[in-house]
Order: structure tokens, then sequence, then C-alpha cells
């Protein structure tokens, strides 16, 4: 247990698929134990399945099963245990949230049956990423959209927003709109300092309009199935927004006081209101998006 908890506390400071990752048998130590996942009800309808990178959601619609995100490469198997221990009905459709390892790396396994959808530029993202190249981009999401698009009808309705650049620029936020739920993927991985990943079109400085755009949007959510981190509410989500926000009008500061990244970086504390905050680690961490900021706001 005390391992578990060490490595649910590497997650939430943003250890996040490296720690996953990480959690392996030593090579030359004996044989690697499968990978087993860990799967919590959402709803009579919707689970949430946990560890091997990304938090991984399963719809179960009257067609089949929907999921969102497929965690790391040889995570397959554990989701379709867990997704076979609440239903035995096919999974039809998976939706990537962004282009991350840890949030499709397992899109393989599902074969070419499952119609893949995501966003137009995590299609693109992914189309360089060396995992999809040759006979492997068959599980590209081929299905996209731009702004809004919405899969199923009824109680199986889901749909799928886009508000702008965040983690990456194809950040996917999926609505189950009768159980108002939301999964918002790593644009809301956790309470930490933004993890942006600026090669894929991630940005600092529109981090926090971007939540507070989609805190002020979607508003018929109660829940919400976080990147990496235990379920938030809207309540959350919003102050995440501020938090960034925050950060943003910080990092100005530090320009207009002609601070270094590098001294910028040294002095960062978490504001005492936002209790419970911690600094991410995973993508460079603090230093990188200060820097991702000041490229963006002109200063180098």
């Amino acid at each position: 247990m005390k391992r578990i908890a060490f490595l649910s506390g590497l997650i939430m400071i943003g250890g996040l698929s490296l720690a996953a990752a990480g959690f392996q048998t030593p090579a030359g130590r004996g044989p690697q134990a499968p990978n087993v996942a860990e799967i919590e009800k959402v709803n009579d309808r919707l689970y949430m399945i946990t560890g091997g990178g990304g938090n991984t959601a399963a719809f179960i619609t009257d067609n089949g099963v929907v999921l969102v995100d497929t965690k790391l490469a040889g995570w397959g198997q554990a989701i379709m245990d867990k997704v076979k221990s609440v239903t035995s009905k096919p999974i039809t459709t998976i939706i990537n949230t962004h282009t991350h390892g840890d949030h499709n790396g397992s899109n393989e396994f599902f074969g070419t049956s499952v119609e893949f959808v995501a966003h137009e530029n995590t299609k693109a993202n992914m189309e360089k990423m060396d995992a999809f190249k040759g006979d492997k981009s068959v599980f590209i999401p081929k299905k996209t959209f731009k702004d809004k698009l919405s899969l199923g009808k009824g109680n199986d309705q889901i749909d799928l927003y886009y508000f702008g650049p965040a983690h990456t620029n194809g950040d996917a936020w999926v609505v189950f709109r009768a159980l108002r739920v939301m999964h918002s993927g790593d644009a809301f991985a956790g309470k930490t300092t933004p993890i942006i990943d600026a090669n894929n079109g991630g940005s600092a400085v529109n981090y926090g309009r971007t939540l507070a755009k989609a805190a002020s949007t979607i508003n018929n959510v109660d829940t919400i199935i976080t990147g990496h981190s235990p379920r938030m509410t809207p309540a959350d989500l919003k102050e995440y927004a501020d938090f960034n926000n925050g950060f943003v009008a910080w990092i100005k500061e530090e320009i207009k006081a002609g601070k270094s990244v590098d001294a910028a970086a040294a002095e960062y504390k978490i504001p005492a209101e936002y209790k419970g905050y911690a600094v991410s680690t995973f993508l460079g961490g603090i230093k990188n998006n200060i820097q991702v900021a000041y490229n963006e706001l002109g200063k180098k």
C-alpha cells in the first residue's frame, strides 16, 4: 500500500506517465508481471480506469463501449480486462484526448474495427509520432473535428469540444451529456502547475483562457474525469483556470522586473490561496512553463 501511495504522489506532482512507465520489473530480474489497472464506477454506464498512464473512461452505450484514451503501450489488455468486468459489449469507439503516448499508446491493441476519433490537430500531431509510422498509421484517428462534434444520440450522446491551446493544440473535452460528466484529458491533468507541450502547440499564455472558456461553456456537468488525478468538479476547473491566468500575470511581472527565466524559476512558489497544488516536474517543469511563456510574450 505504501508503494501505491508513493506512486500516486508522483502522479500528482507531475511524474504522470514517466512514473507509470518506470513501474516495471528491471531487466534480468525475472519475468515482468502483467499490467493491472483499477476501475472506479462513476455512473451505472460510465467507469474510470486508472493506472498505466492517463485516466481512461469507459462509456457503455446501447451499441457498445466508447473508450476515452488508451494509456501507455502494453496496457490494452489491462483496459480490456476491466471493461469485461462490467460489460460483455464490444469496444466500438476510441477517443484520444491528445497526442501523448500515455493516452494513445494502446490504440493498436483494439484493432482496426474500432473507430478512432480526435481533434484535427491531434491527428496531425500523432502523424509525427514514431509509434504511428508505416503500417501503424491505421491506428491514427480518421474522424476528426475542429470546434465541436457529437457522437451518438439520446442517452448515448457524447459531445466533443475544442476551446483552444493549453496542454497541446489539440486538447479535446469529452462530455457525456446524459450523465453530466466530462473527461478533460491533460488540459486539466490535476492541480499542478500547467504541463505545457510547446512542441505540440501547447500554450502558457492561452492555458488559463482555454480553461476558463471550457468552464463557462460546459455548464451541464457535475463531475470531471481528469487526465491523471482523482475526479474533480466544475468549481475545481474554474479555480484551475484562475490559477493559470494568475500564473501568467505573475510571469508578466517577472518580465517587467527584468528577471531571467532561471531567476523566475528559482523564485516561483505556489500562491498561498491554492492549497493542495503542486509544482509539476513533467515536460521540463516550472522552468519550461516560464520559458514557454517568455517566448510567447516576446521575452527571450
